[in-house]
């Protein structure tokens, strides 16, 4: 059991997330629970400090998110961020304002004292006009985003940072070991943001890093093996990472007790069932059915043009199938499944349920109907986590640092029909795109990379003759957690290969077009 524990506490930052995995990264355990969690269970999660996060919320707004008061006489570290420093502001006795000039990104931070929370960080001389450095004060550049600001601070605090705009940037009550910053720590565009996180959580909390893979392992077999008992566990397996990294961890805790399907839906990449054979089976010497259902899923998908109607094809006939096969092994009682921590966050955000964009390949309807009860191995961690856990595990490179690939597979990648020819067509130049930028080096420095499909066709000539053949689009991104991408800037020469190879070895294809857009607007996937 850990005893050095951080708590986030949500009040509906975009930065929350990143907030627990800045502490995580210094390893130490941090959760996030929803501003309104029950005071109770605060108490049990026996957190060394609590992180208060930003939010969109004015603390004079009607209905703004305000947690039980009782956190402040924990005796425990507070640091607030942004909202969560106005929030401390209001509730402590201080008063928030709305600020005469909103801050929204860098700022220069001028650092009034050399309390904890600053300690050992060595901040440049200001800057003056035209970007150089001045003399005498001392500061650091860091990230806003607010449009109140500090008017009067609690009793017990002091100023320890100001900003040309907010008098009150930071402040401290040291004695009660309260801090809170008008600033984002926890974003990239603070310099030192992540010294700053560390003095807050082993300075001022006196946390010890003993959060890592390994005594995570040995935990997570342990919870699997007194959770499942003497019942047989089944795994849907797809090849990707959260899928792979759940089998094989679920596999060294209860052995042969787990028994992984793998479904073909006919919309997969190129061998990738003797892919995942080969690395679960001879790898891992792990039970593995294979079904073939391709044909199944393409009848069902045959004239089907929109993608939400895809997903939610290819979602309902997956647990159909699944369904019949686990149904075949005596003594099932449960179902393992790669959960994230960001699902689960998401699923108890007190913002409530997020607007679907498009709906997501899940096994969720399987647990009603085959009456299973859940294992959810990864459900504390984040992707990079995941990722981290894999290489303790011993899951090859290749598998770890794979590119994410979509439930519902090439069907959402086959722009409108999804055909037998068309997917055809799909394969082969997806294997181009993914060899070629293997080949250049970039794919380790790429989010996601993917062919796509067009549901048009333009003239071309080929041979001095007339072509009017299909359009290939290549979409390739980078990007941090998906959560926002940006199109990746590959070499001219890549990009020229990438397409001189489709065009002269996929038959049926005479263009190739590169995808510049970010996310958001668009998203990753085109469909």
């Amino acid at each position: 059991m850990l005893k050095d524990k951080i708590l986030v506490l949500d009040f509906g930052s975009q930065y929350t997330q990143l907030i627990a995995r800045r502490v995580r990264e210094n390893r130490v355990y941090s959760e996030i629970f929803p501003y309104n969690a029950p005071f109770e269970k605060i108490l049990d999660f026996k957190p060394k400090g609590i992180i208060l996060s930003g939010g969109p919320s004015s603390v004079y707004s009607k209905g703004s998110p305000i947690p039980d008061i009782k956190i402040f006489n924990l005796g425990i570290p507070i640091l607030g961020i942004c909202y969560g420093m106005q929030l401390m502001a209001h509730l402590l006795g201080g008063r928030v304002a709305k600020a005469a000039k909103r801050e929204y990104g860098r700022a220069e931070l001028m650092v009034d004292d050399d309390s904890d929370l600053f300690n050992g960080i060595p901040p440049h001389p200001p800057l003056i006009k035209g970007g150089s450095r001045r003399g005498g004060e001392l500061s650091i550049i860091v990230w806003m985003s607010h449009g109140d600001r500090i008017e009067k601070y609690p009793k017990g605090f002091m100023p320890i940072a100001h900003t040309e705009n907010s008098p009150v940037a930071a402040m401290a009550d040291k004695k009660r070991n309260f801090y809170a910053l008008q600033f984002h720590p926890e974003v990239a565009h603070t310099e030192k943001g992540r010294e700053i996180t560390k003095n807050f959580i082993f300075h001022i909390c006196g946390c010890k890093p003993a959060w890592t893979m390994k005594s995570f392992i040995e935990t997570a077999k342990s919870a699997i093996r007194e959770k499942a008992g003497n019942q047989r566990v089944v795994c849907g397996i797809s090849g990707g990472v959260d899928s792979s990294v759940t089998a094989v961890l679920v596999h060294k805790a209860i052995g042969d007790a787990l028994t992984c399907i793998f479904v073909d839906n006919g919309v997969l990449r190129h061998n990738e069932a003797k892919r995942v054979e080969l690395m679960l089976k001879k790898s891992f010497h792990m039970n593995i059915k294979y079904v073939d259902a391709s044909e199944r899923f393409l009848k069902k998908l045959k004239g089907v043009k929109d993608p939400e109607r895809k997903r939610k094809i290819i979602g309902n006939e997956f647990i159909r199938v699944f369904e019949d096969e686990a149904m075949k092994i005596k003594k099932v009682s449960f179902l393992a499944q790669g959960t994230l921590y960001p699902d689960v966050i998401e699923s108890t955000s007190f913002k409530g349920p997020s607007a679907t964009i498009k709906s997501h390949h899940n096994v969720g309807g399987l647990l009603k109907k085959m009456k299973l009860k859940l294992i959810e191995p990864l459900r504390e961690l984040f992707k990079d986590e995941v990722r981290v856990l894999g290489h303790e595990l011993g899951i090859p490179d290749e598998v770890i640092n794979r590119h994410p690939f979509p439930g519902p597979g090439l069907a959402i990648r086959c722009i409108s029909d999804v055909t037998k020819e068309r997917l055809a067509i799909l394969r082969k130049a997806d294997v181009i795109v993914l060899d070629e930028i293997k080949k250049a080096g970039l794919y380790n420095k790429i989010w996601q990379a993917f062919a796509v499909l067009l549901p048009v066709k333009s003239v071309g000539v080929m041979g001095d003759e007339r072509t009017y053949d299909n359009v290939i689009a290549v979409r390739a991104v980078t990007s941090v957690d998906g959560m926002t991408a940006d199109w990746a800037k590959m070499p001219y020469e890549v990009m020229g290969r990438i397409s001189n190879r489709i065009i002269n070895e996929v038959k049926g294809v005479n263009r190739v077009v590169y995808d510049i857009s970010s996310k958001p607007p668009s998203t990753i996937e085109w469909e």
